[in-house]
């Protein structure tokens, strides 16, 4: 099981983020991992690259629009967890 958190940094955010900063890193935080079962129920070999621009997608349309079009995760972070499941589907 791939395991996958939304973590956001409260040092960039303004007040009313930090406010909002646990519910809105558990509301990321289900969508990615619903994502993750999407993705890796359809995986066919893709490379990781593939599958986080898949992640990032599948994530973004489980979440309200707005909140989608401001979700920018860490590159480097969707890209282990992208790579995490590339691993566990080769198993």
């Amino acid at each position: 099981m791939v395991d996958a958190q939304v973590t956001l940094d409260p040092t960039s955010m303004d007040p009313v983020q930090r406010k909002l900063r646990g519910p809105l890193q558990d509301q990321l935080t289900s969508a990615l991992r619903n994502a993750v079962d999407r993705v890796g129920e359809r995986y066919h070999g893709e490379s990781v690259d593939e599958v986080a621009d898949e992640l990032l997608a599948e994530t973004r349309e489980g979440l309200h629009p707005d909140i989608a079009a401001g979700f920018v995760p860490d590159e480097d972070q969707l890209d282990d967890v992208a790579a995490a499941l590339v691993d566990e589907s080769r198993r």
